[in-house]
């Protein structure tokens, strides 16, 4: 039989049908407001769409990313029908195919096939959103020669409307979801710190980077004003966590920088950027403040200050040295004495001496910044370099006392043997010269495992332990009165560290303050 079969409904029956659909809609109403499930509502408004024609049984279908339609929701479905009926509306379009009465019919004979009953009606209404966009459709079958009259159309549209809503509201709070989501990732997986404030000035989140950079857990510093959870030190701009009084709402992009410090770790500057967020009323909903860890920068710039003022100071005093002598022994009106000829030229040479130091480890130093520093590794005894190194230095003191301890079954190591001599004259010529006093300085080494440990002991004036990080960077000098009464530019202990990785060893320092120093390296032993 045809499904599109008209029988004429009577007045009374319409307006039972009528009151029927409008508690129907009056439920389906309340349970929009009780709940937000997509299949929950669905599943409400398919039965009593289905109870108000008296179906047998249906289902709602929706579309798919792909366009094809897929079964959500089924009243009284059996197994068997949805099993046959989901790989067939799989390959089907809604919008071109499933409201013409020939592909009605072709459901009819699937579903009759599958369940050997006689349904003979069928009706199928679209889900239609306000543009006009087909999300799916409604699929009532029932049993009998009644047909589903336009009247039953009429009363099931509203239906389907509530399910399109029903669809809409659910495609609405998905994509919400998805886009908080996404939001909550980049703020959390940002490098950066990201803290966030309600328009009082109170913290509502901060990310993992923000929370690492202030040592703080999230759960600490939620709900307080900025001013408390946010001490920056030595800040410069603009800032507007200062004090915990409110100050006008930011009505620009703020920005300032300052200190992150914390007992026990590096002292961390951040530049600090205050964005205002305003809703659509214009009112401030919130403040967007952003952390970029500045900290190489600023050492950069000191770094650069410092590189200034060192190399002028330390090219200034052996040329000022040279012309000094260099002139008065060119001087014409007076006959230089013999011993003063030999005592400026022996300056002179030495100053061109300590200026060529400089000026190869300034070489140096610029070649391990683009990672060209050369090496020819070879089998070495690193006994006599050691050696040698301290025939050299025999005579530039007579208050220190050089002692070898070399073990005599030491095995070679494989080395450079310039660049260890280099690492010797260096760590050596410290020791020298933070011992004034005089003192031992011994050198020896130790085989451990697979490599040598070499070390360099005095008994000078130590280091700090908050400085034993920082003294194998470059231009840095240990902070203490020898530092204003001692040559150098802070550029040996550097290059030390960097030969001796270089050479697939490292190096490292134990020391006391009034106690003396331990400089240790390591080298690879020779196979």
């Amino acid at each position: 039989m045809s499904p599109i079969t008209h029988i004429p409904m009577s007045l009374s029956l319409y307006t039972q049908y009528r009151q029927h659909q409008l508690e129907a809609l009056l439920e389906i109403t309340r349970t929009f407001a009780s709940s937000s499930d997509l299949s929950t509502l669905l599943r409400t408004i398919l039965g009593y769409a289905a109870d108000l024609v008296h179906a047998d049984f249906g289902y709602i279908a929706l579309t798919t990313p792909a366009g094809s339609l897929r079964i959500t929701t089924g009243y009284r479905l059996p197994t068997a029908v949805f099993e046959e009926l989901s790989p067939y509306l799989a390959q089907k379009r809604p919008v071109e195919d499933f409201w013409s009465e020939a592909e009605l019919r072709r459901q009819l004979e699937l579903v009759n096939a599958v369940t050997q009953t006689t349904l003979e009606q069928v009706v199928a209404l679209p889900l239609v959103l306000e543009d006009e966009e087909v999300v799916g459709g409604i699929f009532l079958f029932r049993t009998g020669t009644i047909a589903f009259t336009p009247g039953d159309r009429m009363l099931l549209r509203d239906f389907a409307d509530q399910a399109a809503v029903a669809v809409r509201n659910a495609r609405q709070v998905e994509q919400l979801r998805t886009e908080k989501a996404r939001v909550e990732a980049i703020i959390e997986n940002n490098p950066n710190g990201i803290m966030i404030l309600d328009p009082q000035f109170r913290v509502e989140i901060i990310n993992r980077a923000l929370s690492q950079l202030l040592g703080v857990a999230e759960d600490d510093v939620v709900g307080q004003h900025c001013a408390q959870a946010l001490r920056l030190r030595n800040r410069t701009g603009e800032h507007l966590c200062l004090s915990e009084s409110n100050p006008p709402p930011p009505t620009r992009v703020l920005y300032g920088e300052g200190d992150i410090v914390r007992p026990g770790h590096k002292t961390i500057t951040v530049g600090v950027s205050y964005s205002p967020l305003f809703g659509g009323d214009g009112r401030l909903a919130n403040i967007i403040i952003t952390f970029v860890d500045i900290t190489r920068y600023r050492e950069a710039e000191n770094l650069k200050s410092t590189f200034i003022s060192v190399i002028s100071h330390e090219l200034k005093t052996p040329v000022s040295l040279i012309k000094g002598y260099a002139g008065t022994l060119a001087r014409t009106d007076v006959v230089p004495d013999p011993d003063f000829v030999r005592e400026s030229a022996a300056i002179i040479v030495e100053e061109a001496d300590r200026l060529t130091e400089l000026i190869d480890n300034l070489l140096d130093a610029s070649r391990i910044q683009t990672g060209a520093l050369s090496m020819d590794p070879q089998p070495l005894d690193v006994a006599a370099v050691a050696k040698k190194t301290i025939e050299r230095f025999r005579t530039q003191t007579d208050h220190h006392q050089f002692i070898l301890d070399f073990p005599d079954d030491l095995p070679l190591a494989l080395a450079d043997e310039r660049r260890l001599r280099q690492v010797f004259d260096n760590l050596i010529s410290n020791a020298i010269k933070y011992s004034p006093e005089g003192g031992k300085i011994i050198i020896g080494a130790r085989k451990q495992e697979d490599e040598l440990t070499v070390f360099v002991r005095d008994e000078g004036v130590g280091i700090p332990e908050e400085e034993l990080d920082a003294i194998f960077e470059s231009f840095y000098r240990v902070d203490s009165s020898l530092r204003r009464s001692t040559q150098g530019a802070g550029l040996g202990l550097f290059l030390v560290r960097a030969i001796i990785r270089a050479m697939g060893g490292d190096v490292w320092v134990q020391s006391q303050p009034g106690q003396g120093s331990a400089f240790y390296f390591s080298l690879p032993i020779a196979s």
